[in-house]
């Protein structure tokens, strides 16, 4: 690698710890302004952040709309748009949901069916008003509001490769805890191996994909989970028609593309899907690769991952046509 400086950093952001590696003589600039960056993206995406672009749009629910930012106003109407594409299956107004089933996770009771009907009632992304003009963004209805668990650090993956490329890095990676981003290849030209996660293994994988300048993102039914008082374990990824943990027959989906956003609202959307419509769908996104393991941790592949895609040994992959 002759004079060419490797830097690394690890930061706590968007509530997961994320580690980004750059090379080249502006690596630790690079690595800086990315940090800062995150934080920045942070501020404006969080519903936890009372300052935020979101905690503002939710606080005005249902009385008026609010001035957002470029960054916002553009993950707000993609994630619209993507909803769109397969409906009921993705939808950024699913905060009052995720809070309902997070002070359950607190207490270890299963929110009863009146509490998720009534969160239910409020989750509807056709409510969202959007303004291109004015820049703002509004609910309807009092009580509503916007989560952008499944599409926010997909869009800071989009900005991380951009703020590396302004430092004139043409090697990084970032891992955004479950959404790996690289940027060009490894610095002696090979592919970066990014390591998918076995749903039913903690410390095992099913395989590891070769990528360049893509995004890999996973969504599994292993993360962020808890079990109820009656020992019974329910995931975080809550299918938007039903109120309740998706219950697809899909226990992981990893998506393999350039674009991170696109990666990372897909992988929640096939995941909730499931096998037959997800594959449908990603059929018309001949540039998408898809990894998906079923219920009986079956592992399928898209075609285009085909000699990319290395199982670990003792898993089998079949390849979808």
């Amino acid at each position: 690698m002759g004079n060419r400086s490797v830097a690394q950093a690890t930061q706590g952001a968007m509530g997961t710890v994320m580690t980004h590696k750059a090379f080249g003589p502006r690596a630790e600039d690079g690595l800086e302004a990315v940090c800062r960056e995150v934080a920045r993206i942070e501020g404006l995406f969080s519903r936890f952040l009372p300052e935020s672009d979101i905690s503002r749009v939710n606080g005005s629910a249902g009385i008026r709309s609010e001035k957002v930012s470029r960054e916002t106003y553009d993950v707000l109407s993609k994630a619209v748009a993507f909803s769109r594409q397969l409906p009921g299956c993705f939808d950024v107004t699913i905060a009052p949901l995720v809070a309902l089933w997070n002070t359950s996770k607190a207490s270890g009771c299963v929110p009863d069916a009146a509490s998720i009907h009534t969160a239910l009632s409020l989750v509807n992304d056709r409510d969202l008003i959007l303004d291109s003009l004015e820049m703002t963004a509004g609910l309807k209805t009092r009580g509503q509001s916007v989560d952008l668990g499944g599409i926010g650090k997909g869009a800071a993956g989009d900005r991380i490769r951009e703020v590396f490329k302004r430092f004139g890095i043409a090697s990084a990676y970032s891992n955004l805890g479950g959404n790996v981003v690289t940027l060009g290849a490894k610095p002696d030209g090979s592919p970066w191996h990014v390591g998918i996660q076995h749903p039913r293994q903690e410390q095992g994988l099913i395989g590891a994909v070769a990528v360049a300048d893509q995004t890999v993102v996973t969504s599994g039914d292993y993360q962020r989970g808890f079990t109820d008082n009656q020992g019974k374990r329910h995931h975080h990824i809550l299918d938007p028609r039903t109120g309740y943990p998706a219950d697809s027959g899909l226990i992981s989906v990893s998506i393999v593309t350039e674009e991170s956003l696109m990666a990372d609202v897909l992988s929640t959307l096939v995941f909730v899907a499931g096998m037959e419509k997800g594959v449908e769908f990603l059929k018309s996104l001949p540039q998408v690769g898809a990894i998906l393991v079923d219920s009986d941790v079956q592992v399928y592949i898209t075609q285009g991952l085909e000699g990319r895609f290395q199982a670990d040994q003792g898993i089998e992959v079949t390849i979808l046509n």
